[in-house]
């Protein structure tokens, strides 16, 4: 998994280590942040998004994508990890026959132009990745929240190909439970979908997507 030293990624290492089937990685840019991912139950892998990624996918069954510059980087950042990142993994997915990659998106990235300026190179970032990867004849998954907060897991969503997001917002411990569930939820399988918190478990959620 990219993104695993993040706030929503090391949730998501969590969430993936609590199914004693699966083997979890973590991608990390530095050694000294080894001993979290282990303490979290999974592997770390030493590699960089702005470098060469293909070793870090070897033997992989699926990739999940949780990086994420945000809009307060600078524009040369977010190209080189949500665009050129993202995109260097699908391709590494392909070339190793990774089929299953899980993205993390954004609300809004499907229509850029239509955000506040300060926002807009961050989504179209996140469409020209999230529109490679449904070019890539992968099995996709692209999950693209609301607002993110630090709250507690509320358990419950709101999914559809596409939500009013207006002052709505989503736990990322909620995102990272989706992100989690979708590498195996064929219902998921192939989708583009938008979650903010919400009434449906959120298992019951994704088997209705």
């Amino acid at each position: 998994m990219a993104g695993a030293n993040g706030t929503t990624g090391k949730q998501i290492i969590g969430e993936l280590s609590k199914n004693p089937q699966m083997n979890v990685y973590g991608m990390i840019r530095k050694k000294e942040q080894a001993q979290m991912i282990k303490g979290l139950g999974g592997n770390p892998i030493l590699a960089d998004l702005e470098g060469n990624v293909d070793k870090a996918v070897d033997n992989m069954e699926a990739i999940i994508f949780a990086t994420g510059s945000g809009p307060n980087t600078g524009p040369d950042i977010t190209t080189a990890v949500d665009k050129n990142g993202a995109i260097k993994l699908v391709d590494a997915g392909k070339k190793k026959g990774i089929d299953r990659f899980v993205m993390l998106s954004s609300v809004g990235s499907d229509h850029p132009e239509q955000a506040p300026e300060g926002m807009r190179h961050y989504l179209e970032s996140k469409r020209d990745a999230d529109e490679h990867l449904e070019a890539s004849w992968l099995t996709y998954t692209i999950v693209r929240p609301v607002a993110l907060t630090n709250e507690l897991s509320v358990g419950k969503i709101f999914a559809d190909e596409k939500v009013d997001h207006t002052n709505k917002s989503i736990p990322r411990a909620d995102v990272a439970t989706v992100l989690a569930q979708s590498v195996t939820y064929d219902t998921t399988f192939n989708k583009t979908f938008e979650i903010f918190s919400g009434t449906l478990p959120i298992e019951e959620a994704l088997n209705n997507i």
